[in-house]
C-alpha cells in the first residue's frame, strides 16, 4: 500500500520509526515531513498536505502524527474527503475503517508507545471498508457537508 506519513517536532522520532516499519512490512511511504527536527514547526504544514494527497488518491492512506494527536487531526479533517481519527486502541482502528471509511490516523507521539503505535498501524492498514449501505449512507451525509457529494 501507498502510506502517506506527515508529523511536526512532537511526531518526529515515531514518524521516523514507522516508516522504517512500514517499508519493511513491504509498503511504499511518501514523507511529507518534517524531514528534520524543529522545535519550531507547526504539524498543519506537513498534515495538510498529506490529507490532500490522502484525499485525492495520491496515496491510499495517511499517517498523522503530532505531541497528542489532536492538532494533526483536526488539520486533516479541514480537507474534504478526508476522515481522520486520533486512534489510541486496536478495535478503533480497524472499526473506523470497516464501518467509516477513515483514511488517516491520526497518533500522539508524546502519548503513544512506540509497540502499540506500530500494532495500531498495522491494524489500520490491513482493515477494509464494509461496503454496507447504511455506512455508505452516512459517508454521503458527511460529504454533503463537506460540499463534496460522491458521483460529482
Amino acid at each position: 500500500m501507498r502510506v502517506g506519513i506527515a508529523s511536526d517536532h512532537g511526531g518526529f522520532e515515531l514518524k521516523a520509526l514507522l516508516s522504517v516499519a512500514l517499508k519493511g512490512a513491504g509498503h511504499e511511504i511518501v514523507d511529507f515531513g518534517a524531514k528534520e527536527l524543529d522545535p519550531e514547526d507547526d504539524y498543519s504544514d506537513f498534515v495538510v498536505s498529506m490529507a490532500r494527497a490522502v484525499a485525492s488518491g495520491k496515496v491510499s492512506r495517511g499517517l498523522a502524527i503530532c505531541e497528542s494527536g489532536v492538532g494533526a487531526c483536526i488539520a486533516a479533517n479541514k480537507v474534504a474527503g478526508v476522515r481522520a481519527a486520533l486512534i489510541a486502541d486496536s478495535f478503533s482502528a480497524h472499526q473506523g475503517v470497516e464501518d467509516d471509511n477513515m483514511n488517516i490516523m491520526c497518533l500522539g507521539g508524546g502519548v503513544t508507545g512506540h509497540a502499540l503505535a506500530w500494532d495500531l498501524v498495522q491494524t489500520f492498514i490491513s482493515a477494509n471498508f464494509k461496503e454496507i449501505e447504511r455506512f455508505q449512507r452516512r459517508l454521503a451525509k458527511i460529504a454533503d457537508l463537506e460540499g463534496n457529494v460522491p458521483g460529482d
